[in-house]
């Protein structure tokens, strides 16, 4: 059977998202707008504190994980004496909005921690006030425990069903809905029901976990609360990006 052929997609706003790449590389997009450069009164005579002319320009939910590695056993070591058992790495956990791409929520944990635990933790970054309609993610979130948390937030879970699933007695929050998903995937095939529930949307997740690892490979900090810090703060550089400017793509083919 023969492959499909993939979907082209044409950016409408280039003019746009190329100005605002450009952007990027500008030292102006980090300042506050709302600062000031403002002299302290000293009391003594003299000329008062001028402003250097120039001195700024403009004084200014989708989950994934992905694994970076930690400062340690470099590659040379690796390939000539092979990795170590102690060998560690950091899960970075994240989960975006959907329509403005920015990063909501963000976790790391040990390379021992598994995905679905810790998404309560990143449901829990977004304020019970604010409605989620619907959470997106692999068939790794496909737990009760999942469920039930998507399902106390009243929002919908587009989760595919594990490929041995099975029915779950609809006995908590969220097993209905999971098990309709399942009747609808044994009815329709993974495919359309994939299509049916905008299941594809979770590759922007995959797009921006992309975006994350180009600003590093590994951690550079040496202890895990520093560790947390960095990847926190690449995650603030990348939701400034998307707020610079992003493409606008159709579907051409």
């Amino acid at each position: 059977m023969p492959k499909p052929i993939p979907p082209k997609y044409h950016t409408t706003n280039w003019s746009a998202y190329n100005a605002a790449l450009k952007q990027r590389g500008s030292l102006d997009i980090w300042f506050d707008p709302e600062m000031q450069w403002l002299s302290v009164p000293c009391g003594r005579p003299g000329l008062p504190l001028r402003q250097a002319t120039g001195l700024v320009a403009s004084l200014l939910k989708l989950v994934d994980s992905t694994g970076i590695k930690m400062m340690g056993e470099g590659e040379w070591k690796t390939r000539k004496h092979g990795a170590s058992y102690r060998r560690q790495w950091r899960k970075v956990h994240i989960g975006i909005d959907a329509e403005t791409l920015d990063i909501r929520a963000i976790e790391v944990t040990t390379n021992a921690i598994g995905d679905a635990p810790v998404l309560p933790d990143l449901l829990a970054h977004i304020p019970e006030d604010e409605q989620i309609s619907s959470v997106g993610g692999d068939g790794a979130y496909d737990t009760k425990k999942c469920h039930a948390t998507i399902a106390e937030r009243e929002a919908q879970a587009i989760i595919p069903v594990r490929r041995n699933g099975r029915p779950w007695k609809e006995d908590g929050p969220g097993a209905a809905a999971r098990n309709e998903t399942l009747r609808a995937i044994k009815r329709f095939g993974r495919t359309i029901w994939k299509k049916w529930s905008g299941y594809h949307r979770r590759s922007l997740v995959e797009t921006k976990m992309h975006c994350f690892k180009l600003l590093g490979q590994r951690a550079m900090a040496r202890t895990f609360d520093r560790q947390i810090t960095e990847v926190k703060i690449r995650a603030a550089i990348l939701n400034r990006f998307s707020q610079i400017g992003t493409p606008n793509t159709v579907r051409v083919g």
